[in-house]
C-alpha cells in the first residue's frame, strides 16, 4: 500500500499540476475529498467541482508552473512531502496583473489516501515568498550589526 500511495501523491503533481490535467482530480480527488490551505479565502476545498477553479486559476497565473517532489513519506494511509515549485507570472487569473516574474517557492504537504484517492489534504506553501518575488512585498532593511 505504501508504494502505491507514493505514486498517487507523485501522479497527482506530476499530472494536476505539471502537466495541467485536470480531469486527474476527478480521478484521485474523493468527491467528498477536503483540501485544506489552498483557497484564497482560506477555506476549505470539498470535492473536485470546487477543488478544480484553485487549479486553474493558478495555473492561469502560472502557466509554466513545474512541481518538483523533493521527498516523500509514506505510513499506512498517510502520505507527507516536501515539493520545490519554479514558474512565471503571466496571467492575472489570481486578481494580480501579471509581472512576468520568474519564482521559486517551496511547500509541504500530506494526504490521506483511501481505496487510491485522496480524501483529505493539507498544504502549507510560502505565500509570503511568492508575493515577495512578484514585487508585491517590500522587502525590510535588515539593520547592520
Amino acid at each position: 500500500m505504501s508504494e502505491a500511495n507514493r505514486a498517487i501523491i507523485h501522479r497527482w503533481f506530476e499530472e494536476v499540476w505539471n502537466q495541467g490535467r485536470l480531469e486527474t482530480i476527478d480521478e484521485l480527488l474523493a468527491a467528498d475529498g477536503i483540501m485544506h490551505g489552498l483557497t484564497e479565502t482560506g477555506a476549505p476545498a470539498t470535492g473536485p467541482a470546487e477543488f478544480r477553479p484553485f487549479v486553474e486559476r493558478f495555473r492561469g497565473a502560472f502557466p509554466d508552473v513545474s512541481f518538483k517532489v523533493v521527498k516523500t513519506l509514506v505510513d499506512g494511509d498517510m502520505a507527507a512531502l516536501a515539493w520545490e515549485a519554479t514558474m512565471t507570472h503571466r496571467g492575472d487569473h489570481l486578481g494580480i496583473p501579471a509581472t512576468h516574474r520568474s519564482v521559486a517557492i517551496t511547500g509541504q504537504g500530506m494526504a490521506r489516501i483511501v481505496n487510491g484517492q485522496i480524501v483529505e489534504g493539507w498544504n502549507n506553501w510560502d505565500r509570503h515568498a511568492l508575493l515577495e518575488q512578484l514585487g508585491l512585498l517590500a522587502q525590510p532593511a535588515i539593520a547592520a550589526q
